[in-house]
């Protein structure tokens, strides 16, 4: 399988039998699936959701929204608690509008489920740990 690296953005093949032995960048030797949200920007948003072989949970927040603040400790809980069955992300839509013109965030804490590049699912509002973990388990 392919798995981006969220510290350089490059992409690793890693054998989906040894997704649980803790596998680590080629070329920068940090963690690839080390359980914690990657901040995306514009510049690497589509490499990150494209590229990875596991689907792709996006959280698009802000930091002046207070929903987001306080879904962001579960957000956290999930992405540990899924590591080797998704890569989780986050996209600041006040650092990156177009992003969030792009795929017509209206309202947040939206939650978009990728899979190889395309929009699977979405859901707006603060969700638990485990109400998180159960959408992305479901698609």
């Amino acid at each position: 399988m392919q798995i981006v690296c969220g510290h350089c953005f490059t992409i690793n093949r890693v054998p989906e039998e040894r997704l649980g032995d803790r596998p680590i960048c080629g070329k920068c030797r940090k963690p690839l699936l080390d359980g914690r949200p990657i901040e995306l920007r514009e510049n690497n948003f589509d490499r990150f959701v494209s590229q990875n072989a596991l689907p792709v949970v996006v959280d698009f927040w802000a930091p002046w929204c207070g929903p987001c603040k306080m879904m962001a400790p579960a957000f956290a809980q999930a992405a540990a608690a899924l590591a080797t069955q998704a890569r989780f992300a986050k996209v600041d839509t006040e650092e990156c509008p177009r992003l969030a013109q792009q795929y017509g965030i209206r309202s947040i804490p939206t939650l978009i489920l990728f899979r190889r590049g395309q929009e699977v699912d979405r859901i707006s509002g603060a969700l638990s740990a485990s109400q998180i973990q159960q959408w992305v388990l479901q698609h």
